[in-house]
């Protein structure tokens, strides 16, 4: 196993196994390693079925929860996020987000394993909220340290978000609920459960507020905060190739889909890994 780590050490490369079959204790340990030092880890080439997806994602953890989107027929565990070349509305998950973290207790990963990549655009960026956090000054951590912010699903996926609104054709079947509405607070600054590192746990999709401040107090501090977290210095822009399996952490990072490839059929299968409820 051969892990080449990005300038910076955030995002690797992992070449050398073979993820159709089950991985060894070793060697799952070396993978959970590396996936705790670079938060974002890619293995090329891995032509794999679903039952080799969904068997991989297990040695990891249990299944999370994926809910406002209809899985695979037969396979509650796995969605395809798919777009026809001849899709008009937005491509899917086109907002600086973590996975899930409206839930009590997010998911840990998400696994991404590219079935069909168009020959240009569908990049995906993967914004650093440990070094976010890190180069914040003392004063603003010592002001962030005791807060929580409201997560909540209804910008996007509540009965006045943004798929409810949606005109454009889609493939993928999102679900629009009054579920969305609900709301749940987590710290602000959050400490990884594995590296012991802290990060910044907000993101513009489903962060809402911040517990006890109006909404204009909690958004200006979140504002600078999504601000900072995207800029330039921190985002690792990861370009797809067929086959390609990428694991992230949601724990300590934000990730953007990007679009550019109208035209042109896009298709992955998705599944998640439990986490566990954020601590300061």
């Amino acid at each position: 196993m051969k892990v080449t780590p990005h300038t910076g050490g955030f995002g690797a490369r992992i070449e050398g196994i073979d993820l159709s079959r089950p991985l060894d204790a070793g060697t799952m340990a070396a993978v959970r390693d590396a996936w705790s030092a670079h938060s974002v880890i890619y293995f090329p080439d891995q032509p794999m079925d679903l039952d080799a997806l969904e068997a991989f994602t297990l040695q990891l953890g249990p299944f999370g929860e994926d809910p406002f989107i209809k899985p695979m027929p037969g396979r509650p565990n796995v969605l395809e996020l798919r777009r026809e070349p001849d899709e008009t509305a937005t491509n899917f998950g086109a907002g600086w987000h973590s996975d899930w973290s409206f839930q009590s207790a997010p998911p840990a990963g998400t696994i991404l394993h590219a079935q069909v990549v168009p020959p240009v655009g569908g990049d995906t960026l993967y914004a650093d909220c440990y070094r976010a956090y890190e180069t914040l000054s003392d004063a603003m951590k010592a002001m962030l340290a005791p807060l929580r912010a409201v997560h909540s699903a209804r910008q996007a996926y509540g009965p006045s978000g943004v798929f409810a609104k949606e005109t454009g054709k889609r493939t993928m079947q999102i679900v629009v609920s009054e579920e969305a509405e609900k709301t749940v607070a987590h710290p602000l600054v959050v400490t990884h459960p594995v590296s012991g590192r802290k990060a910044l746990f907000c993101s513009p999709v489903y962060t809402v507020g911040i517990e006890g401040m109006t909404r204009p107090e909690g958004m200006a501090i979140l504002r600078f905060l999504f601000e900072h977290i995207t800029q330039d210095d921190f985002v690792y822009r990861h370009h797809w190739a067929t086959d390609m399996l990428t694991l992230w952490d949601n724990r300590c990072t934000l990730h953007f889909a990007d679009g550019g490839y109208d035209g042109h059929l896009r298709v992955m299968h998705r599944t998640t890994v439990a986490g566990a409820p954020p601590h300061p």
